[in-house]
């Protein structure tokens, strides 16, 4: 809506609005005050509905149950509302991917509520069931590979692209959208298995965002993509505005979510953010990058289904705990040790990950 500013107003100052750079600094802010202001009141609503809280499961560690029973859940509507908000009133409406990254995040979102819902009246940690959400996300995904072949251009459109080699694409034709439903689902349930400790998942989805900001703005202009040897794709900038309200909305959430957590955020939140950077990745042609800045999600999801796999053929266990942050905890690794580890994991990923686009 601001951008629409310089229109309305013909005065110097209101051209300010029309910098993608400028707008996403005013996402970012007001995607934090509104975190901070509505965090406190969610978070004693939550708590006054759900009574018992998220249930916590009982074969995990005994420090869980003792420690983190009766903290409230769907903390990640406050995050939801924040991004809303703040994109609503910061970003061009007018451009497709806007919408695109919002409907596979909201879509995700309200999944997650559903799941969430479900685990919290019945006080059972069994919400919806594993086939019905990942054929809910592999219908969204769908839509949203549909919806990214149509945006882009046909020189782009069903292509893939490759990290480290200049120009090079491989045509996967309509074969595009079974792998955007894989990326987008994929890396939905990974951020969903990754939220399993106070503030463990959040950080690293603010630092994969901030690198996919950084790329989506560096692919939406034609100057950066040239000097860089990149795909140009228009109207991708735009979604550096997104980005910075995620961020903003994060750093909220975080707030009453650093150890010991207020507030869980929930599949309503992890499985809308997990989507939102599958959106991104998508939309700027640069998905396998997604799988090393997001390399810690990957191992995260891959231990589960490593684990799941060799207990049906063997009937033993690789890790002692699945995800892979509680084998760690299994160890005699503190919480606050894992997750700290784990933030910086993520931002070394994210760097290596940033440094593809000048390895050409």
């Amino acid at each position: 809506m601001f951008y629409m500013l310089p229109e309305w107003f013909d005065a110097g100052f209101f051209n300010l609005f029309q910098y993608i750079t400028f707008r996403s600094g005013g996402a970012f802010f007001t995607a934090l005050i509104f975190g901070f202001m509505f965090g406190r009141p969610l978070i004693n609503l939550l708590r006054s509905k759900q009574g018992k809280g998220q249930p916590i499961r009982d074969d995990g560690p005994q420090s869980h149950i003792l420690e983190k029973a009766g903290t409230p859940t769907m903390g990640g509507v406050l995050i939801l509302g924040a991004i809303l908000v703040s994109t609503l009133l910061w970003a061009r409406l007018d451009n497709g991917y806007v919408w695109l990254v919002l409907f596979v995040t909201y879509s995700f979102g309200l999944i997650g509520f559903w799941d969430d819902y479900l685990k919290v009246s019945k006080q059972n940690h069994k919400g919806v069931s594993g086939k019905i959400r990942l054929g809910l996300g592999f219908i969204v995904a769908a839509i949203a590979g549909v919806w990214v072949m149509w945006l882009q251009s046909p020189e782009l459109s069903g292509q893939l692209a490759f990290p480290i080699f200049k120009d090079s694409l491989l045509n996967l034709s309509y074969f595009f959208v079974p792998f955007v439903m894989i990326v987008i689902v994929g890396s939905a349930n990974a951020v969903n298995f990754t939220d399993g400790l106070d503030g463990l998942a959040v950080m690293p989805v603010m630092i994969a965002a901030g690198s996919f900001g950084i790329i989506a703005y560096l692919v939406g202009r034609t100057d950066f993509t040239e000097y860089l040897g990149l795909h140009y794709v228009a109207g991708t900038g735009e979604l550096t505005v997104f980005v910075a309200a995620l961020i903003g909305g994060g750093l909220g959430f975080l707030w009453y979510n650093a150890p010991p957590a207020a507030v869980f955020m929930g599949d309503t939140g992890s499985l809308a953010l997990g989507g939102a950077l599958g959106a991104i990745a998508v939309s700027t042609k640069h998905e396998i990058v997604l799988s090393i800045i997001g390399g810690l999600f990957v191992v995260e999801l891959l231990s589960v289904v490593i684990q799941v796999l060799y207990y049906k053929k063997t009937g033993k266990r690789i890790f002692l705990m699945a995800p892979i942050h509680h084998h760690f905890e299994k160890l005699g690794w503190g919480e606050s040790q894992i997750v700290i580890r784990f933030w910086i994991i993520s931002l070394i990923l994210a760097l290596i990950g940033l440094a593809t686009l000048k390895l050409r």
